[in-house]
């Protein structure tokens, strides 16, 4: 057997999971924190202002926001039990409750009385979201790419007009969209970003909305334009007590208008957390939206406790993950932890407030822009040849950037459907939502189309089982490479009742052939990183599973590294190397694997290339399918139909 090269390579686990040192986690964890502060802290003051609370008791709101933050961020992204998803994602009060909460607040006469009705409803709606959150997950398969692909976006677009505002100086006195000093602030800040992420790499391109949020804070500093003079006013310990206002009220209404927030909080939830997904190149399974829901309870159930307000995944963050590309959980799990601290220091807290809107605005550009780029890069794997799809797209981000962009058009609603138009993703993601059940769900006609080519006409489930041997071959022969007879025996298994019942006949074909059957496939699959080109559609689809990891335009050093691999592969095993390489993280994970895979003994290999052709046919199913999920492959691992 050929000697392979074996380069020092950290044998890895996948990036979200990935322990940094003590030094990185405080350093980016403060980015985190820095980013998100502003929003954090924005609930609380809206709120007091408008129900009447003094100025006292909106410094313990913003001390207890702070830290129950901390405690949600931590639940959610190291999590325990059935609780928490598990990824980078930071945890902060949802705006979709302010208005609810105001009117509550009013309602009971506004001040602490107002203040105690509102957390009665918080400590309800909290407990309502852990206990429906594994039922609500099981709805996961109306978010298709076409819906979550919308809602990605609207999150990013909708967040952009605060980015806005807060360079434009932020609300009050100090804004000045003519400004020209608050226009060079927040450019400032964004070309800084920019240009370290240009010009550096590793460690330092990492922390680029870190140093740019310190430089612009700096500068402004030097020009008089950075006040702290809130540290001297502030305390160095305020810890927050269980139910400081006192015991909570509760009210039949005040409780119905906060657990329609939730739910529709929810449906948010599960966009962030599926665009974290995205980013982060790590597959969400029905569990994990289950798991990061609970979370969301658990934390609004805190929060009611803690003195603060309902909980759920803030957008804002998702975009710093996607643009410095640290996708440590653990990160999260830092900030969480400084996000306590500064809940106990107001001290701390009131240096973090001395950020300039301007340069905050900077930064924040950036960070929002990027959310709504994952939302382009999932709505790429919608057909839109499919007039449907254009419809659910055009619609929901327009209604979604009619209330964002006029955002008084909420008066001129009822009272119970403020709450919906009040917010550009509220509406645009319940549009999204709804348009995709009417136009792929409801009615025979409309069902979802379950295999198609896009600008070709689609195939239905009903036509599929109505079809002959041959058409059945014809539609479905580009799942695998070379022969045929797995689809062929896949077809003796209609009539299927669903699109699972299809999928699993071309498993269950694949795994009942003989062994001379399965060798004769393994070896039609093309050799790792080759440019393989053939007639028909499977030859178009290994050029599509290879090119998602890149392995079709390899840089030479690495093309030759895997080419010694795979000639060795060949040679001790007497077929091709086949790796599912759209579940590798990563191209050192493909050579990692490869290597590994080269000690086994020929049966083992054997029954692993066949369990790998069963993945890469699972993907390919998914791009046949109308309305697939971005994670409807995890869901329904062919594995896991075993």
């Amino acid at each position: 057997m050929k000697a392979v090269p074996r380069p020092n390579r950290r044998a890895g686990r996948h990036p979200v999971d990935e322990v940094l040192s003590p030094g990185r986690l405080a350093v980016y964890g403060t980015q985190h924190v820095l980013a998100f502060y502003a929003g954090a802290v924005i609930v609380p003051i809206l709120l007091a202002n408008s129900i009447g609370l003094s100025t006292e008791q909106l410094v313990h709101l913003i001390n207890a926001d702070l830290f129950t933050c901390g405690i949600a961020s931590i639940i959610q992204s190291v999590g325990f039990w059935k609780v928490g998803v598990r990824l980078p994602l930071l945890q902060g009060v949802t705006f979709t409750a302010v208005s609810p909460m105001i009117a509550i607040g009013l309602a009971a006469g506004g001040g602490t009385d107002g203040l105690l009705v509102i957390y009665g409803a918080v400590l309800v709606a909290g407990l309502f979201t852990f206990l429906i959150a594994p039922f609500f997950s099981r709805l996961i398969r109306f978010f298709p790419p076409v819906v979550t692909g919308s809602v990605i976006t609207i999150i990013g677009l909708a967040l952009l007009p605060v980015a806005a505002g807060d360079a434009t100086g932020g609300a009050g006195p100090t804004s000045d969209p003519t400004s020209g000093k608050n226009l060079a602030y927040a450019l400032g800040t964004l070309a800084l970003i920019v240009l370290i992420q240009r010009v550096f790499k590793g460690f330092m391109a990492t922390v680029a909305v870190l140093v740019g949020l310190v430089a612009g804070t700096l500068v402004a500093w030097a020009f008089g334009d950075a006040h702290f003079d809130a540290v001297s006013d502030s305390g160095w310990v305020g810890v927050t007590t269980p139910f400081h206002f006192g015991w909570p009220q509760f009210s039949i209404a005040a409780i119905i208008s906060m657990v329609v927030v939730m739910l529709i909080t929810a449906v948010e939830t599960t966009g962030d957390v599926l665009a974290t997904g995205e980013i982060v190149e790590k597959r969400i399974t029905r569990d994990d939206i289950a798991r990061a829901l609970r979370a969301d309870g658990l934390a609004t159930t805190i929060g009611g406790v803690f003195n603060s307000f309902p909980y759920t995944c803030f957008a804002e963050n998702v975009g710093l993950v996607r643009l410095t590309r640290v996708k440590s959980r653990w990160v999260v799990a830092a900030a969480g932890v400084i996000m306590i601290l500064l809940g106990l220091v107001p001290k701390a807290g009131a240096i973090v407030a001395g950020i300039p809107h301007p340069v905050l605005g900077g930064a924040a550009l950036a960070m929002f822009a990027t959310v709504a780029v994952v939302g382009f890069q999932t709505l790429a794997k919608v057909d839109f040849h499919d007039h449907r799809n254009v419809v659910i797209v055009a619609t929901s981000v327009g209604l979604a950037m009619y209330v964002t962009a006029q955002p008084q058009v909420a008066q001129a609603v009822p009272g119970w459907a403020e709450i919906i138009f009040g917010s550009g993703i509220t509406l645009g993601s319940l549009t999204a939502i709804g348009l995709n059940i009417l136009f792929h769900h409801v009615g025979k006609d409309f069902g979802p189309a379950v295999a198609g080519q896009p600008g070709s006409s689609t195939v239905r489930l009903d036509q599929v089982n109505k079809m002959s041997r041959d058409e059945f071959v014809e539609t479905f022969t580009g799942l695998f490479q070379g022969p045929r007879w797995m689809v062929e025996r896949a077809w003796e298994l209609r009539p299927f009742t669903d699109t699972h019942a299809l999928r699993r006949s071309f498993q269950e074909a694949l795994f009942s052939g003989s062994h001379e059957e399965q060798r004769q496939l393994i070896e039609a699959y093309p050799q790792l990183g080759s440019q393989f080109v053939a007639d028909g559609l499977s030859g178009e689809a290994s050029l599509r599973d290879q090119s998602a990891r890149g392995l079709t335009f390899l840089a030479e050093p690495d093309r030759d590294e895997l080419t010694a691999i795979t000639e060795a592969y060949r040679e001790r095993f007497g077929f091709p190397l086949v790796i599912s390489v759209r579940d590798a993280e990563s191209f050192d994970r493909i050579v990692e694997q490869g290597r590994e895979r080269l000690g086994n003994c020929e049966n083992q290999e054997h029954a692993a290339a066949l369990l790998e052709i069963a993945k890469i046919a699972g993907y390919r199913f998914d791009d046949f399918l109308q309305d697939a999920n971005p994670i409807h492959s995890a869901r329904t691992r062919w594995s896991s139909n075993r």
